[in-house]
């Protein structure tokens, strides 16, 4: 029979061996220690080193600004951008805020975007895209409009008047619906873009145009003043169309009622029976 009493005292010598611990390498620990304590230190050294032989280096005059490039500016001189831009030369480079640089740029009417660089060690270069007008819209105020529907200047004395005027939006009708009115701006930028590129009948053949909301955008002829109703959309179809027979109706012009491109494939010409009466 096995001895229980025996077999349980050698278990617990066991585990006793077991939990018995060893002595420190308190030698061992201590060069540990050293170690990552010089690493830390060498670290730390090698950070501060740096940092300080930036800021030596950035308040050094390497650094100072003394050229300011200005690229694609035509309608605005590179010295209206400078005094924009508020840059002084002499400016550490990389004091300069070149968003809010270029922001303040934008600031002018003519100024679509602007986008501000450095260019180590002494240079700031100043990427400007203009606005160009492409029609007048009256709103009891002239306004320059460009090629996306934005209304971006008040006409002053100066400013060329020689582009179509756009009539029919209201300032207050600007205000309380913008997208709305935005969307019928653009609408006529497009209508615009165009007539750009005609040969028969272009932009030179017309004077006004005016957008009614229920009806579209109708054209008004430079000669007799006639009205050309467009509608929305498919803009070049309708042109095709009215450009297939304008050479013929061009003389006729000034007895002309109305002209109507709003019907699929045909042109409704009104004829003006008060002038026909009158001449006759």
């Amino acid at each position: 029979m096995r001895d229980f009493k025996s077999l349980k005292k050698a278990k617990v010598k066991e585990n006793r061996r077991r939990q018995d611990k060893q002595p420190r390498d308190w030698k061992k620990i201590f060069h540990r220690l050293l170690r990552v304590s010089v690493i830390v230190s060498s670290l730390v050294l090698m950070v501060s080193g740096g940092f300080l032989g930036l800021r030596v280096l950035f308040s050094s005059d390497y650094f100072r600004l003394d050229s300011v490039q200005v690229v694609d500016a035509e309608r605005v001189s590179h010295d209206e951008i400078l005094a924009l831009s508020d840059i002084q030369n002499g400016t550490c480079i990389f004091d300069l805020d070149l968003e809010r640089i270029g922001r303040k740029i934008e600031e002018d009417p003519w100024i679509a975007r602007a986008q501000v660089e450095r260019v180590l060690p002494r240079e700031v270069i100043i990427r400007v895209e203009e606005r160009h007008p492409c029609a007048i819209v009256n709103l009891g105020y002239l306004y320059y409009m460009d090629a996306q529907g934005t209304l971006f200047k008040l006409l002053e004395p100066e400013d060329r008047l020689d582009f179509p005027v756009v009539t029919g939006i209201d300032r207050n009708f600007l205000l309380e619906k913008p997208e709305e009115a935005h969307g019928m701006l653009t609408e006529v930028a497009q209508l615009i873009e165009e007539l750009k590129g005609r040969s028969r009948f272009n932009l030179d053949d017309v004077s006004e145009l005016h957008i009614d909301p229920e009806g579209g955008i109708d054209l008004y002829t430079y000669v007799g003043g006639v009205p050309v109703h467009m509608g929305y959309n498919n803009y070049s179809t309708k042109l095709d169309r009215l450009e297939s027979i304008y050479k013929e109706l061009e003389p006729r012009l000034t007895g002309l009622k109305y002209i109507d491109l709003n019907v699929l494939d045909r042109v409704i010409v009104k004829v003006d029976t008060r002038h026909t009466s009158e001449k006759g």
